[in-house]
């Protein structure tokens, strides 16, 4: 079915080697862009002496998603096309990706989180804006997904890796190469697939700002309880991404971004089986999965030194792969698979994005802060060891409560 020029509508779409093709491309940049500054932006802050904003400066993002996800229920289900929205948000958040490396400093610090801020509300909406993309080019065939977010993966890995090369992982100049980056994928984003926008039932504004079609899926007992499990698996999610590679650096660890990088060749190793480890078990299993990977990875990290247990911190990144595949992944096909019914896919990925980058992590960047303040100003091996008995207890608990409440209702479908 065809709603307009250029913009397919239904069920099923090509799925040619070509639309796989452009969709790669769109998810490796799109990561790309995220990987060049965050894996290694605590011990860049850490160097340059603003450690102690780095619990601020890793809640923005979640505040960012809190604030986009709302803007993005409301412009892709009325005003935008997805990719036009790509177009504008990557392109105006280049600009400010070039102005961030000459505030990372003591005397401009403030000024630096608060510009950071204006830059994730503009980038944060995209990651949910992607995914639709890929998802509603590819129809019912979901079970590409994985493939193409692979690539994401890999655009992550080679963010990384190109840092950890050119020696900037404690440079801001992450920034710099963020920034090139984003307007490449800016200019790229008008060759994406036309598809349609979100179609909600009710016409009221108020009620699509809100993405009212969205939370009305809680509803069904199954994706109100994986949205609030999603949720408080964020919390101690989020203090891997603020304070790993600090507590890497301090380890002993040189190459920082590199080392970072093996977990997302982790990552990218299990993306692969995510089509049919989904079909063949369905959504439970996975999320299950990736959360007791969670909790396994930070009891690793608290027994891990820049010793004989170097091993432990090594193992601790390269699960990567389980803990974010397992969930992340298997979470968003889940929220797709609910959604689509009900024509709200993009809001309800910006939904999935709002409760975990957003409420999730918001708690557990302040909850990281708080934890790290008790900390001293140079913290040692085993004041960090310390600190990450914390999510690892926190993370099992959520386990343990997401086995006995969840009951994956879509299962036979998953199989079919």
């Amino acid at each position: 079915m065809v709603a307009a020029e250029g913009t397919l509508t239904g069920d099923v779409r090509p799925a040619s080697g070509m639309l796989t093709g452009r969709l790669s491309a769109l998810m490796f940049m799109q990561f790309f862009v995220w990987g060049a500054w965050n894996v290694t932006l605590g011990l860049v802050m850490q160097t340059v002496g603003i450690g102690n904003l780095i619990a601020n400066a890793f809640s923005v993002g979640p505040i960012a998603s809190i604030v986009g996800s709302f803007l993005l229920g409301m412009a892709a289900a009325r005003y935008f096309s997805p990719k036009m929205l790509m177009v504008i948000l990557h392109l105006v958040g280049s600009v400010l990706l070039f102005v961030l490396p000459s505030l990372v400093t003591p005397e401009h610090g403030d000024s630096f989180v608060w510009l950071l801020l204006g830059y994730m509300i503009l980038y944060m909406p995209t990651v949910g804006l992607a995914n639709t993309i890929a998802l509603k080019s590819f129809g019912e065939r979901v079970d590409r997904f994985p493939f193409v977010r692979a690539f994401g993966t890999l655009g992550w890995i080679a963010a990384g890796l190109i840092i950890g090369w050119a020696g900037l992982s404690a440079s801001p100049q992450i920034f710099t190469i963020a920034a090139v980056v984003s307007i490449a994928l800016g200019l790229y984003s008008v060759t994406l697939p036309n598809v349609e926008v979100d179609a909600p039932r009710d016409e009221s504004v108020i009620r699509q700002v809100l993405c009212v079609e969205a939370f009305g899926l809680m509803r069904q007992r199954s994706f109100l309880i994986f949205i609030a499990c999603a949720t408080l698996i964020s919390i101690p999610l989020a203090m891997y991404y603020a304070y790993a590679s600090a507590y890497i650096g301090t380890a002993g660890i040189e190459n920082v971004g590199g080392t970072m990088s093996i977990g997302q060749m982790s990552e990218l190793a299990f993306m692969f089986s995510m089509p049919w480890l989904y079909r063949r078990f369905g959504v439970k299993p996975l999320l299950l999965v990736g959360m007791i990977a969670w909790a396994v990875r930070y009891a690793l990290f608290a027994i891990g030194d820049g010793g004989d247990s170097l091993w432990a911190i090594y193992l601790g990144v390269a699960l990567h792969g389980v803990c974010y595949d397992f969930f992340f992944v298997a979470g968003a096909i889940y929220t797709g698979t609910i959604a689509s019914p009900k024509g709200v896919n993009a809001q309800a990925q910006g939904m999935l994005t709002l409760f975990t980058y957003g409420v999730g992590m918001l708690l557990g960047s302040q909850i990281g802060g708080l934890l790290y303040a008790q900390l001293p100003a140079t913290p040692s091996v085993a004041d960090w060891q310390h600190m990450w008995w914390y999510p690892a207890i926190a993370a099992a608990v959520v386990a343990i409560l997401f086995q006995i409440s969840f009951r994956d209702e879509t299962k036979g479908e998953a199989r079919a």
